[in-house]
């Protein structure tokens, strides 16, 4: 039995397989966007033995693309999220494409169908920036009908142009700092554990506390959700427990709610208890007093991001064996020093 004619309905997977050649290659030939003439012929024969019938969004795309590039992102209204969009829409315009801006709310289910919709035709390449990789991310990326870069870390293997934030280096410079400092009872607010940047976070912090000399103490951390009420909250969680000297924390949103909650108590930044963050967003210099943070390259990984995937567009392949190999990179963190750490620390 050939391929796709056990699960109903084929689809351009199984027309690849059908025909040897690339999802990519396949997803142009049957939207018009030109291939050689022998792909062609390929990729026709055998959507016509698999009984395969085009939906109504690409036969309306035949004439050519869409000039429209997606970006999904977990939180649109986190200002890492906007320093992305800001320099991908930058280099999109610069070629003569839109942006389409999706947020997910980190439901994997969302970006799983945001991968499954470059199927649809309503935009030409996906940049995705997940929290989670799941198996079934690793399964969509895979068969993505369009090129996608995602703003993250992927597992070994998986065939898709990334940009990553070294946020175990990131998170190390941060606790090394406030280690300089004299702090010697340094906690960490983090994000959830089984994300992605929690992960990586947790193991810059430990990473450092060993360089330091400092045994980890699970007293002096705490785990909640990226956000500004979740950072007071487990801020003063922690605080029921434990007196640090300083506070690192996942992101500048989980900062500003740990000074928060430090103010609540008469414990003043940094005299008492100093705070650091991660991101270096514009939140790092809207509290007070302004907050040292780790520029993990926001700006730098959607500019980088947004290049990859017009390098993609424009060097599209045949066949799977001329496919270029997919390219990661990796932007590097850099220390903000502010007040909100100072230079000094209390006896201890």
């Amino acid at each position: 039995m050939g391929a796709g004619t056990s699960t109903g309905q084929p689809t351009i997977v199984s027309i690849a397989e059908r025909a040897g050649v690339s999802i990519a290659s396949v997803s142009r030939v049957l939207n018009g966007l030109g291939a050689r003439r022998d792909t062609v012929t390929k990729v026709e024969r055998a959507a016509a033995e698999l009984g395969y019938v085009p939906n109504a969004v690409a036969r309306s795309l035949k004439g050519g693309r869409t000039h429209q590039l997606t970006f999904a992102m977990p939180d649109i209204g986190n200002p890492v999220y906007v320093s992305m969009v800001r320099a991908i829409q930058s280099v999109a315009k610069a070629a003569g494409y839109r942006l389409l801006l999706h947020s997910t709310d980190a439901v994997v289910e969302d970006e799983l169908a945001v991968l499954r919709s470059l199927g649809d035709r309503t935009s030409d390449g996906l940049i995705l920036c997940p929290i989670r990789i799941t198996d079934e991310h690793v399964e969509a990326l895979r068969t993505a009908a369009g090129p996608v870069v995602v703003i993250g870390s992927l597992p070994d293997g998986v065939p898709v142009d990334s940009v990553r934030a070294d946020s175990v280096a990131g998170a190390a410079l941060a606790v090394r700092h406030l280690h300089e400092t004299g702090r010697r009872r340094i906690a960490f607010v983090n994000g959830p554990s089984d994300t992605v940047p929690g992960r990586n976070r947790d193991a810059g912090y430990r990473e450092a506390l060993a360089g330091c000399g400092l045994v980890y103490d699970p007293e002096l951390v705490v785990h909640t959700d990226f956000g500004i009420e979740s950072g007071a909250e487990a801020t003063d969680r922690l605080l029921t427990r434990a007196r640090p000297d300083a506070v690192f924390c996942a992101n500048d949103q989980l900062a500003l709610g740990a000074a928060r909650a430090l103010h609540a108590r008469g414990l003043r930044i940094p005299e008492d208890v100093a705070v650091a963050g991660m991101d270096d967003s514009v939140l790092a210099q809207a509290g007070w007093p302004p907050l040292t943070s780790v520029d993990l390259g926001s700006t730098e990984r959607g500019r980088r991001a947004a290049e990859l995937l017009l390098h993609r567009l424009d060097a599209p392949s045949d066949t799977p064996a001329e496919t270029p190999a997919p390219r990661n990179t990796t932007a590097p963190p850099r220390l903000v020093v502010r007040a909100s750490t100072g230079r000094t620390a209390p006896d201890s």
